[in-house]
């Protein structure tokens, strides 16, 4: 028997994506973003409000980056959702992560999440429906410890997922199929 429940951003599971960008004066910011999600193989769509100081920073410098947050890093991937680059101007300083410039796009790299999309920015859709931030991924990189002979380890990866029933943080690890292949035991 099923039951009714609250309606909430009921998706599950939500990525818990790192949105990183250069403020005005060279810091780094980064925020919390679980409304995230592919466009395309190569564009991102990111569901955020103009009030984000990442959004004014992705408009003005027409770049970022989005990185996977992982379990080791679950405490500072939250502070990035629960503190606002419009208050707090050293938000990614007391992180104690740490950062470098892409060589391809005008915004950091966190070095410490196991996979980063580094985008350029190209346009804003606003309105009651529109998606927010749409950016074309120019250039991916992974760290070698989730890579096993040039491929991406998922399992290595240990991304979280926001469970927005609970509000709870979920490890996204064990590989329970194969895509493309476990579907064809039902084709007649």
């Amino acid at each position: 028997m099923r039951k009714d429940i609250k309606t909430t951003e009921g998706i599950f599971p939500m990525p818990v994506l790192m949105v990183a960008t250069y403020n005005e004066d060279g810091s780094v910011n980064v925020m919390n973003a679980a409304w995230g999600t592919m466009q395309a193989r190569d564009h991102v769509a990111l569901n955020l409000t103009e009030t984000h100081k990442t959004v004014q920073n992705i408009k003005a410098r027409k770049a970022f980056t989005v990185s996977i947050a992982d379990a080791s890093h679950v405490v500072e991937a939250d502070y990035f959702g629960v503190e606002s680059g419009n208050r707090t101007q050293k938000k990614f300083e007391n992180s104690g992560l740490t950062a470098v410039k892409s060589e391809h796009v005008d915004a950091p790299v966190i070095q410490e999440f196991p996979l980063c999309l580094e985008c350029e920015f190209i346009e804003y859709q606003e309105g009651e429906y529109g998606c927010g931030v749409i950016g074309k991924v120019v250039n991916t990189t992974a760290d070698e410890r989730v890579m096993d002979d040039d491929e991406v380890d998922i399992s290595k990866v240990d991304a979280i997922a926001f469970d927005p029933y609970t509000h709870g943080y979920y490890r996204v690890a064990e590989r329970v199929g194969e895509a493309f292949k476990d579907g064809l035991q039902l084709k007649k």
